[in-house]
């Protein structure tokens, strides 16, 4: 437990994602924004100005204030270290945005520092926080499909750089389908049936170049320099199975397939990249699906760093925590690993499924 009252918050990274958390951030009664920072200070100044946040500057700036106990980390994947690694050594919580590293040594340090000093380190993605999910996780926890054996997941498109104007990062290291996407479906999968222990997988690269299709650069050819389609098959620690599909080489567009088997029924899942969604189940002999309406909060970005705030004042532990997120990106290495080796790779950490949220829990609520 550390203080008492809104926890003081400040945002590095003023990218796009920024509004989509300054927005929630900035009306939370339990948090408090008091800065934000970018290296493109000027950019850090005007989101301060919009979201009526006090003050603005570099990294730096903000770390040295006195009241930030958290910072949020809103930097590209290639940042995620530096940045967090600054917090932790001015003292601040962090929470970032994912991946919460690339590698697995990067990941275990960031850990191993927080713990030494202290300090707790929470990550996206916190959609698994919504109603979707919870309610998803709360249903199968109480039966309604039996015993859950399998899942299959799948994500699909033709891949960004039709309609995204700058595209190219996303087919370089540190993203493709298993790394932009996958956090979403794996730290889903990881919340309803626990820990993975081993995978097997494939990747393709369906074109060595691409073409960006809209906005001042279309027509320029880029390099693709990753997978740009992986299938991956999961074996989780309580001996569930999952087959999973990230594509950005499918003419055929399919978003947010999460089916779960169980012994009795199943179950549709909504898309693990949203907050909300209807939940459908199917039982045997049933000529359709029966929906099941989700309970919870929809309120977006953001809900993991408010959850994250108020188990910093009471002492309970925080469920989009750093230690699923390592697990979900040492699955992903051994993910990509397995593809280069074609063998199953062993997923050597773990971590707790985390508990559903209350049904009543109120992120408009002031609690601290």
């Amino acid at each position: 437990m550390t203080g008492s009252g809104p926890v003081g918050v400040a945002v590095v990274g003023a990218g796009v994602i920024s509004d989509a958390y300054l927005k929630n951030l900035t009306a939370f009664a339990d948090v408090n924004v008091l800065g934000i920072a970018d290296i493109d200070v000027p950019r850090a100044k005007a989101a301060a100005e919009k979201y009526g946040v006090p003050s603005s500057g570099d990294v730096d700036t903000v770390l040295a204030n006195p009241d930030v106990e958290l910072v949020v980390n809103l930097t590209i994947p290639a940042a995620h270290v530096s940045v967090a690694t600054a917090a932790i050594k001015a003292g601040k919580h962090i929470y970032g945005e994912k991946p919460l590293t690339l590698e697995r040594d990067a990941g275990q340090s960031l850990l191993e520092q927080a713990a030494a000093a202290g300090l707790r380190i929470g990550n996206a993605p916190d959609t698994f926080l919504g109603a979707g999910l919870q309610s998803t996780q709360r249903l199968i926890a109480s039966g309604a499909i039996g015993e859950p054996l399998s899942a299959l997941t799948a994500m699909q498109t033709p891949g960004p750089e039709s309609w995204h104007p700058s595209p190219e990062f996303l087919f370089q290291y540190g993203a493709g389908p298993l790394w932009d996407i996958g956090p979403y479906y794996l730290t889903s999968l990881v919340q309803m049936f626990g820990p993975v222990s081993r995978v097997a997988a494939a990747g393709r690269k369906g074109k060595a170049e691409r073409v960006i299709g809209s906005g001042p650069k279309a027509g320029t050819k880029f390099a693709v320099e990753v997978p740009t389609h992986t299938t991956a098959l999961i074996e989780f620690e309580a001996g569930q199975v999952s087959t999973t599909v990230l594509s950005f080489d499918s003419p055929l567009q399919r978003h947010g397939f999460v089916e779960i088997t169980g012994s009795e029924a199943t179950l549709r899942a909504p898309d693990p990249n949203n907050f909300d969604g209807v939940i459908r189940i199917r039982k045997p002999g049933a000529d359709d699906w029966e929906e099941v309406q989700s309970e919870g909060t929809t309120v977006g970005r953001g809900l993991g760093v408010l959850e994250m705030a108020r188990a910093l004042r009471s002492g309970a532990p925080h469920r989009a925590s750093g230690e699923l997120a390592f697990h979900v990106v040492d699955a992903m290495n051994s993910i990509g690993e397995s593809g280069e080796r074609g063998e199953f790779v062993t997923v050597a950490s773990s971590c707790a499924s985390p508990e559903p949220l209350p049904i009543d829990w109120d992120p408009a609520a002031a609690t601290l």
